[in-house]
């Protein structure tokens, strides 16, 4: 790469960062530029979450005493995370280079849809999930919901074993099994299917569930790069290292220095910004 995209990527990551710290899905700012930038399907996703894996890193530590809290009621689920996830990213090591430049476009229209929509899908879920109300995941104080490092054994909170009891639920272990193989095989925008779903099947506030959506970020995002790491090792798998490197570095500054200011801004400006730039690059992809 030359140095003006190495540049590119870098700004691009560094937004991706402050994003992820609010919203989620800077992914959808990173992959469509490596796209953009010529890189056939496969290589930049691979190269995308290896880069990625740096801003979930900052996310995790920052929420560390709500994922504590919380550890020993999600440890099953994160368990299905973990295995599922793996399985997506192997999915994407053997598909045909050919079908991945038809279906990884595709997924980020998907995925775009799906930042634009959030806030539909969030009410809309609740209403479908088994034994939850709407209102519920509306009102914290209908559930007991309070912020999550007071959730969880030993937090205090009255609700603590229906909570536990939701996140061993078989219906939300599917769907988040199936949101995981998504996101190992694609690594954009899953934090907002866990959003959804944690919110649906618990039934608290997606902000309360936001340290939990976190952690299984994290999971999908290094258990996908350990198996691109020994793809490209044992099998030659493309990853363009100077690619990872420029958008790490981003991520990391992005999510340490602009998670302050992006939980300022409206967040019609963050999904606008995620949208327009997305399209841009897929855009330019698609005319070549």
């Amino acid at each position: 790469m030359d140095p003006q995209s190495l540049v590119v990527l870098l700004v691009m990551g560094a937004l991706a960062g402050a994003i992820n710290s609010a919203v989620g899905s800077g992914s959808l700012l990173t992959l469509p530029v490596l796209l953009a930038l010529g890189l056939d399907p496969g290589t930049a996703v691979r190269t995308n979450t290896m880069g990625m894996v740096f801003s979930t890193v900052g996310s995790f530590f920052g929420y560390r005493r709500e994922i504590s809290a919380e550890w020993r009621d999600v440890r099953p689920l994160a368990a299905i995370v973990v295995v599922t996830a793996t399985i997506g990213s192997c999915l994407l090591l053997v598909s045909p280079p050919g079908a991945l430049r038809v279906v990884v476009p595709i997924l980020i229209v998907v995925a775009l849809l799906l930042v634009v929509f959030q806030k539909r899908l969030a009410t809309w879920i609740p209403r479908r999930g088994s034994g939850t109300s709407v209102s519920a995941a509306k009102d914290g104080r209908a559930t007991g919901d309070v912020p999550a490092s007071g959730v969880g054994h030993g937090g205090g909170d009255p609700d603590a074993g229906s909570s536990a009891a939701a996140y061993r639920s078989p219906g939300l272990m599917v769907s988040m099994g199936a949101a995981s193989m998504y996101g190992g095989y694609f690594t954009a925008a899953q934090g907002i299917l866990y959003l959804g779903l944690l919110g649906a099947f618990t039934g608290r506030s997606m902000k309360s569930v936001n340290a939990v959506k976190n952690l299984f970020s994290l999971l999908v995002n290094v258990m996908a790069a350990l198996v691109y790491l020994v793809a490209h090792f044992a099998f030659g798998a493309d990853v363009r290292w100077e690619g990872v490197v420029a958008i790490a570095v981003g991520a990391l500054l992005g999510g340490y220095f602009g998670s302050h200011l992006t939980k300022r801004l409206p967040e019609w400006v963050l999904r606008g910004t995620i949208v327009v730039i997305a399209l841009l690059a897929l855009v330019r992809q698609i005319l070549g």
